[in-house]
């Protein structure tokens, strides 16, 4: 009886702590969300009750006013879509949207099949070249991107890459240390006679890869996707750097076009361009984020 009533206390502590801990991390993803909420809601506001009130929905406290005055309050902080509208008419979004997916897709796709495979032949080939490209792609990793900027955009002029086709092979380079890392990683966790018995079965080296390996690899794989794909499409500076932004937009680089003379910023479609470029990459990272910590800990194994 007293071992029962022992293990029945431990369990209640256990609960209690797993309900505190869940209160706890609840509160923090409230703090973490409230930003994007509050950008959603100044999306639809006018631009002079974006500063005056951000956080509230009517230029009228309830307390204050009362609810009539404080449902026309609504009415006048409020403009519906008139917001979205500018904000599509002024970046010229749509081109500047697929510009951007185009980019995104192209990087995130190359960075995928090329470090993938990079990373599956220096794990699977021990020789000096290939410890030092592994070497080479984590010290890529350490070098601020500062140190190599202005280098990067007088070769990228020089070799014609300041082009939407051009900037993905740069994001290429720039993504390769942390994806080869995490996919090397994950290969060092896969039997080598799994790929040995693909081998006698007839397969060529490629059809190993593309037969057997890469379709294990698939947790780490839609998370070297996820992150990149998030870098690629918020990225800033990059494109800033090497793209001809007389001809070719992006997202981010579009949103700073917003400012006018002055100093003067449409606020309103500021943050109504902010929600419509928030939206892909959340629908992609909640689609597919089940696989991102089975993922990380499986890039994440040494050998």
């Amino acid at each position: 009886m007293a071992k029962k009533e022992k293990v029945k206390a431990v369990a209640g502590r256990e609960v209690k702590h797993s309900t505190l801990l869940t209160v706890i991390f609840a509160i923090i993803s409230l703090i973490w969300i409230s930003p994007l909420f509050v950008v959603l809601l100044n999306s639809f506001k006018r631009k002079a009750y974006i500063f005056k009130n951000p956080f509230g929905i009517s230029n009228v406290t309830l307390a204050s006013g009362g609810f009539d005055r404080w449902a026309k309050g609504i009415s006048k902080t409020f403009v519906g879509m008139l917001n979205y509208s500018n904000a599509i008419k002024n970046t010229d979004f749509f081109n500047t949207f697929f510009l951007s997916l185009f980019i995104t897709v192209v990087s995130v796709l190359l960075i995928i099949v090329c470090c993938s495979m990079c990373a599956w032949y220096i794990t699977r080939v021990h020789t000096k070249v290939t410890k030092f490209v592994y070497t080479m792609c984590l010290f890529s990793m350490v070098v601020p991107f500062q140190m190599v900027m202005f280098t990067l955009s007088k070769f990228a002029n020089i070799l014609h890459l300041s082009n939407p086709v051009g900037i993905c092979i740069v994001y290429l380079g720039f993504g390769a240390g942390l994806a080869v890392f995490m996919f090397s990683g994950f290969v060092k966790s896969i039997p080598l006679e799994i790929e040995e018995a693909a081998m006698i079965d007839g397969c060529t080296p490629l059809q190993t890869y593309f037969k057997v390996v890469f379709p294990i690899m698939k947790p780490t794989t839609i998370t070297v996707a996820i992150l990149d794909a998030m870098w690629v499409w918020n990225d800033y500076l990059l494109p800033s750097l090497v793209l001809d932004i007389s001809k070719y937009k992006t997202i981010p680089i579009a949103v700073q076009f917003l400012k006018q003379s002055h100093g003067m910023v449409d606020w309103g479609a500021m943050m109504a361009v902010l929600v419509l470029a928030i939206i892909p990459i959340v629908i992609f990272y909640l689609a597919a984020q089940k696989y991102i910590i089975k993922g990380v800990a499986a890039g994440a194994v040494k050998g």
